[in-house]
């Protein structure tokens, strides 16, 4: 499985990674510099294979570049900055590990 680039679709407020015509989303609602991750999906014939952590990984790079600050309110999300405190500086002020 090859993943295509890492994108953002404004239109319909999520980060995404293609594989093989399935795309794997995490949806996202923004207010000022603040990111609230809210729900990780990854298509059926895309797991197990890594996808929505690498997806999560690309979307806490996007936000460290961009000066943003993340608040992880899906449960995934939640549990992969849990398992990696690399990323703990683009976390919300708060946020409990």
């Amino acid at each position: 499985m090859i993943l295509s680039n890492f994108r953002i679709n404004e239109t319909e407020s999520q980060f995404e990674m293609e594989a093989d015509g399935n795309t794997a989303f995490l949806e996202y609602y923004r207010e000022g510099n603040k990111v609230y991750l809210n729900h990780t999906e990854v298509p059926h014939e895309m797991r197990g294979k890594g996808v929505a952590a690498h997806l999560v990984q690309d979307t806490l790079k996007y936000a460290r570049e961009n000066g943003l600050t993340i608040v992880p309110s899906c449960s995934y999300v939640a549990y992969y900055v849990n398992n990696h405190p690399e990323w703990n500086d683009v976390l919300s002020e708060g946020y409990q590990m």
